[in-house]
């Protein structure tokens, strides 16, 4: 692949490239006092050659930005100009590049303002676009490369897998999962899953890293138990449609049996609670530190419960 080599033409005629920019407008900062007039100004047009390389909020066919894209842009830039107000007397070209020092802080502005408020509402955006349209291919491309800076994908069962093995197969469960977001944005429900937008990504993810893994075992892998105890219990043509099933049964409990099935002397630790606790998309790390109980508890419990509980998801079904 050609690496191409950003370039620009300065008032006076010259070609300058990215980094000779960014060195530029840093020197030009620095050499101004704090709080004058000129340091401004040349920290507003550093910000802005920052944000030329950024990923998200880029205009649609040369059209000015709009809506939701322009609101995180401004966000992002006053966040910015914060940050690299703050940063700029420390930066030292002997102890990292202009390059680097510049992409990192845009990341770490981008990780700022993309909240899951914000991801939720670009979400919903691009269900109000219709399908296979321009404007719905560009609302999914921003909502995906959003939910990549936004530093919010979990990585589940990190630590049952040696690190080679786990970043192949982590990989591609995001790459499968944001597929999966694009495909089926439309069945995104804002009020399920705490009201949050990445725990229905997430809640995916866990599942894709499953299946992932399946694929491609390692010898003498143990893995945690995932959901995939309770999708053949219901049956159903429809995956979507199966969960919602698992998860009214739960809900539901008409005879109070899930609920009263618990970790010894731990009632809130009860099968409807944890199970409930991963269709909502927390990990079983995150499920293990809420309750204060070992993986290999919940593991054995879960398990046992699938099969103790199958006939009733069936019954319920």
């Amino acid at each position: 692949m050609v690496n191409v080599l950003l370039t620009s033409c300065d008032s006076s005629g010259t070609f300058k490239t990215m980094d000779e920019r960014l060195e530029k407008l840093v020197t030009e900062a620095q050499r101004h006092a704090p709080q004058s007039e000129e340091r401004q100004l040349a920290l507003t047009q550093l910000v802005d050659e920052m944000l030329r390389s950024r990923k998200i909020c880029r205009s649609l066919a040369s059209k000015p930005l709009f809506g939701i894209y322009q609101e995180i842009y401004q966000q992002v830039r006053q966040q910015l100009l914060h940050d690299v107000s703050g940063q700029l007397n420390q930066y030292n070209s002997k102890q990292t590049t202009v390059r680097e020092w510049a992409n990192t802080l845009r990341a770490l502005a981008f990780r700022t303002i993309l909240v899951d408020a914000q991801l939720k509402q670009l979400a919903m955006v691009a269900q109000g676009y219709p399908p296979a349209t321009e404007l719905r291919q560009y609302a999914l491309g921003e909502l995906v490369e959003a939910i990549r800076l936004s530093g919010k994908l979990c990585r589940p069962h990190r630590a049952s897998f040696s690190a080679q093995f786990y970043n192949l197969i982590y990989d591609e469960a995001v790459n499968k999962t944001l597929t999966y977001v694009c495909r089926h944005i439309n069945n995104y429900d804002p009020e399920r899953g705490d009201k949050k937008f990445m725990n229905w990504v997430n809640f995916r993810l866990d599942r894709v890293f499953i299946e992932c893994c399946r694929e491609f075992r390692e010898p003498n892998t143990k893995e945690l138990p995932s959901l995939n105890e309770l999708e053949y219990i219901v049956q159903s043509d429809e995956p979507d449609s199966l969960f919602e099933k698992v998860r009214e049964c739960l809900e539901e409990d008409r005879e109070k049996v899930f609920k009263q099935t618990h970790i010894r002397n731990r009632p809130d630790a009860n099968f409807s609670a944890i199970a409930l606790a991963r269709l909502s998309g927390k990990s079983w790390e995150e499920i293990s530190a809420e309750f204060k109980i070992p993986l290999p508890t919940l593991s054995s419990f879960f398990q046992r419960c699938c099969e103790k509980f199958r006939p009733k998801f069936k019954q319920y079904a």
